[in-house]
């Protein structure tokens, strides 16, 4: 059986219990969910950082206490601003169709009580949402768009320079190709095997298989990795170069040291 009691309890934490304590009242006074498509859009909606903070309040108090008209007293006590700053901000909420006051019909009580309604809020939200969702798609379909015409110019440049059509085969090799890489990266690709007169696909892909090892995805890096590979080549070549005069040099002296030692003796 469940003990039961008509008085408040008051129950007395152990010393060095006062984390389990905070931890018990964060459980009880529960949590206000705010949706994030408003906490990032609300700006957009022409809501200002206090009016934000307002709703804020209004959602808990209306939530967590039953308190569906709070008074503005009331509004002062949980937030930063005064008296006058907080009517200014609900009277730009109201006018600007984001709140309105309206009956709400108390089931358990059976009567009608005032309250701020949050409807249009979240009217104007979804029709925010749709617009920035109908840009978004418009922006991927440019993007996709593009993406087709340079795929279809990709296509065209190989037919150039192979001088004939492309076969089915060739043109998913094209497709997995742009699936990892840029297209201005694969035409790279077939630009430097045409130049070393390597008119086949297994070459292009060991060169686009090279660069994807090495993480060369823009003609950028590209560049800047040819320039370090020169760089390097140069300085291997100046310390080869340098090695093999000393070696001359060390035969040189043995050789006068031998002709030396043969006189003398």
């Amino acid at each position: 059986m469940v003990p039961t009691s008509t008085g408040s309890t008051v129950k007395e934490y152990k010393k060095g219990n006062i984390t389990a304590a905070f931890g018990v009242d964060l459980f009880i006074h529960g949590s206000t969910a705010i949706p994030n498509l408003l906490l990032r859009l609300y700006k957009h909606m022409g809501i200002t950082d206090t009016e934000m903070m307002l709703l804020i309040q209004l959602f808990r108090l209306f939530n967590e206490e039953n308190n569906y008209l709070p008074s503005t007293d009331v509004l002062i006590d949980q937030l930063s601003g005064d008296e006058e700053q907080v009517n200014r901000d609900l009277e730009n909420l109201i006018n600007n169709g984001m709140l309105k006051i309206t009956e709400f019909y108390d089931s358990q009580r059976e009567i009608f009580i005032k309250g701020y309604d949050f409807e249009p809020l979240f009217e104007k939200l979804s029709e925010i949402w749709a617009c920035a969702r109908v840009k978004q798609n418009e922006a991927i379909k440019k993007i996709s768009d593009n993406k087709s015409r340079k795929t279809v110019n990709l296509y065209k440049s190989f037919e150039n320079e192979f001088g004939r059509f492309l076969s089915p085969m060739e043109i998913e090799q094209i497709d997995t190709w742009t699936q990892k890489m840029p297209p201005q990266m694969v035409l790279e690709a077939l630009r430097r095997a045409v130049l070393l007169g390597k008119h086949n696909f297994k070459y292009i892909d060991s060169i686009l298989l090279e660069w994807e090892k090495n993480n060369l995805n823009s003609l950028e890096k590209l560049e800047d990795y040819d320039r370090l590979f020169k760089m390097k080549h140069v300085e291997n070549k100046r310390k080869t170069g340098f090695n093999k005069a000393n070696n001359n040099q060390k035969n040189e002296d043995e050789k006068k040291n031998i002709i030396q030692s043969l006189y003398m003796s």
